[in-house]
């Protein structure tokens, strides 16, 4: 799948001091790093890459048109992704990292704005930050490859065409797969739950939670 650079404006880095994360040496424990993109139409993000600098947590925030064209809102995308391992050592800390829409916690579509905060919790760095930042886009022209929510049902556009008589309604199947996983997580937590279930002659499966015939 292609990839677009979008060009974009990195904004100064602004520190924050967020209760008692300031040190001894004055220093914050929080910093913030605001991206806008004069000029360019709302996008969809496909993709971040960096280069870290010591920076222990990252979460994201982006600012998106919404639908009705109304006031944008920010939206949390990322939440305290741990860069470092362990913030009192160096692993990670100059590592080159790259971070995909399907990671995020929120659809990537209609962005104007993105907000970086970056925290490092550990006295030892005297400086973090993140460098060589770049922001993608996915080609126009390009066949959308999308990674859909966790047992999501399809949109619109990807809605498959009627069944045919005898195949299983693809409707169903979603929310019916998505109890079974619910189900196996219960069993495998307690292994005691394993004797509730049991196949029946008619082919119903029973776990109190689920009827399926």
């Amino acid at each position: 799948m292609s990839r677009v650079l979008v060009p974009c404006h990195v904004k100064s880095t602004v520190a924050l001091q967020v209760g008692d994360v300031r040190t001894s040496q004055g220093r914050p424990g929080v910093l913030v790093i605001d991206v806008t993109f004069p000029g360019l139409p709302p996008f969809e993000l496909q993709e971040i890459t960096f280069k870290n600098y010591y920076t222990a947590f990252l979460s994201i925030r982006v600012r998106q048109q919404t639908a009705g064209h109304t006031l944008a809102k920010w939206v949390t995308c990322l939440r305290d992704y741990s860069l470092m391992p362990d913030p009192h050592s160096e692993e990670g800390a100059q590592e080159y990292v790259s971070l995909f829409k399907h990671q995020m916690l929120c659809d990537m579509a209609r962005v104007l704005e993105l907000r970086l905060i970056l925290r490092q919790p550990s006295p030892l760095w005297l400086s973090f930050t993140v460098e060589e930042l770049q922001i993608y886009q996915q080609e126009p022209n390009s066949p959308s490859v999308t990674f859909p929510k966790w047992l999501s049902h399809p949109v619109s556009n990807e809605q498959p065409a009627p069944s045919v008589e005898g195949l299983p309604d693809p409707s169903r199947v979603s929310s019916e797969v998505q109890q079974m996983w619910a189900l196996t997580e219960m069993i495998r937590a307690s292994h005691t739950s394993t004797r509730i279930g049991r196949f029946d002659v008619d082919g119903c499966y029973d776990l109190n939670l689920l009827s399926y015939t």
